[in-house]
């Protein structure tokens, strides 16, 4: 029996055909970024929070199920309404395993180093690949004890916490979650602890600390927080944008309609990629004051993409490839060197995707240079275990390649965006169904 559409989230390989226009309005998930620290700060402050919105994806699902190791209790409702009531009571009693999720490990890391005990963090094979050295050095020098088998991956993780000193520390690479993972490490550290980044990045972890009543402070590109207790308090998560990204491109692939997402996070870092889809010729609206994005089927040119901008862009760069490739001209992107430590190496995955279509693309140390096409042809694609890589794949099938396109590695989309299928078949009219 053919599943429901709703239900294609734990298909291994996907087919989706069809060339219709995108049209429709929508809500995506709520953020997995906000989600994942929202969990976190909730565990460890007094009192009850109650979430809503919260993302409905298996990488906050992770998040979820490793606090209540810590003694935590959650009770979750429906549409993303869970009520934790902290604080945490004690060291892990199992290992904590992550799944996927990339900043769900990074950010408990930092929970772990503060706490007194042992604490072990593990995931699957894609995220034991991937590398832990960005924070565990951070962690070391405020004191925590962290060993792995592998050096500098995950392989798995184990932390001996508590009787942490604050630092001052300026990460080598813009990353939210190394900032993140030092912040609410130094909630329990002795003196204050200090982040300071060369390129800002989302200010997720700062915001959500000043929620939580935290002895926090912002300074330009440097943040401190002074060790404190966090107060429970609630939290609503908005709609994620890098969601929203790939409902814009979808717009913007197809011939005609258009497509508008309600009630997404406005913050600073998250919008980015409506600016380059904007220098690209992209007839796109974010108004901010309510966080609905609105975009039009446009005709798009290429666009030059630098170190610059690839901190404000690092998880809509594959969706972004996708809307290149159909641009007029060449466009060159430099600078993403680390996309190649994210769910898959996404310069490799993103540049064997658009081959796949029939785009001819080069790959470089540190992106890729892509040529325009009028056309794409369906394809075959390998995920690579990463849900970007998937969705995008299945964006530019729905509404851009004539035929029938087979994703493989579909599962991944469980996640970030488990109704993702559905919400492509009900904007785009294509038919996705499991394929052999």
């Amino acid at each position: 029996m053919t599943p429901a559409v709703s239900d294609l989230d734990a298909v291994s390989s996907l087919q989706v055909s069809g060339t219709g226009p995108a049209r429709g309005s929508l809500q995506v998930p709520g953020d997995k970024s906000i989600s994942h620290r929202a969990v976190l700060m909730a565990a460890m402050a007094h009192g009850p929070s109650v979430i809503t919105g919260l993302s409905r994806g298996q990488d906050v699902t992770h998040t979820l199920r490793a606090i209540e190791r810590f003694g935590v209790t959650v009770a979750e409702g429906g549409e993303g309404r869970v009520r934790v009531e902290g604080p945490i009571r004690h060291e892990p009693d199992d290992v904590l395993d992550h799944g996927n999720a990339g900043t769900g490990i990074r950010l408990t890391a930092g929970v772990c180093a503060g706490l007194d005990g042992i604490s072990v963090l593990t995931g699957d094979r894609f995220l034991r690949r991937r590398p832990m050295d960005r924070i565990t050095g951070p962690l070391r020098s405020m004191g925590a004890t962290v060993d792995g088998r592998e050096r500098g991956r995950l392989a798995p993780l184990v932390i001996r916490g508590g009787s942490l000193t604050g630092i001052t520390y300026a990460p080598k690479e813009a990353s939210a979650q190394v900032k993140g993972s030092v912040l609410l490490a130094g909630l329990s550290a002795k003196g204050p602890t200090t982040v300071e980044e060369t390129h800002p990045t989302r200010a997720h972890t700062e915001e959500m600390l000043a929620q939580f009543g935290a002895r926090v402070s912002m300074d330009g590109h440097r943040v401190t927080v002074e060790a404190c207790e966090l107060t429970g308090t609630d939290i609503a998560v908005p709609g994620d944008p890098s969601q929203a990204a790939f409902w814009a491109v979808a717009a913007l692939l197809a011939d005609q309609g258009g497509v508008t997402v309600e009630s997404l996070y406005p913050g600073f870092g998250r919008s980015d990629f409506v600016g380059v889809l904007q220098r690209m010729g992209a007839d796109i609206d974010f108004d901010l004051t309510i966080g609905t994005l609105a975009v039009r089927a446009s005709r798009l040119h290429a666009v030059e993409l630098t170190a610059e901008d690839i901190p404000g862009i690092v998880d809509e760069v594959p969706v972004l490839a996708m809307a290149a490739a159909t641009a007029e001209g060449t466009t060159v992107i430099s600078g993403a060197g680390e996309l190649r430590a994210k769910e898959s190496d996404r310069i490799a995955s993103t540049t064997r995707m658009l081959r796949a279509f029939g785009v001819r693309v080069t790959e470089t140390e540190d992106g890729m240079i892509i040529e325009g096409t009028s056309r794409l042809r369906p394809g075959r694609v390998d995920s690579h275990g990463d849900h970007r890589i998937a969705m995008t794949a299945a964006v530019a099938g729905a509404c851009a390649a004539q035929g029938t396109t087979i994703i493989d590695g579909w599962d991944s989309v469980a996640t970030s965006y488990p109704a993702f299928a559905a919400d492509l078949a009900r904007l785009t009219g294509a038919v996705a169904e499991p394929a052999a």
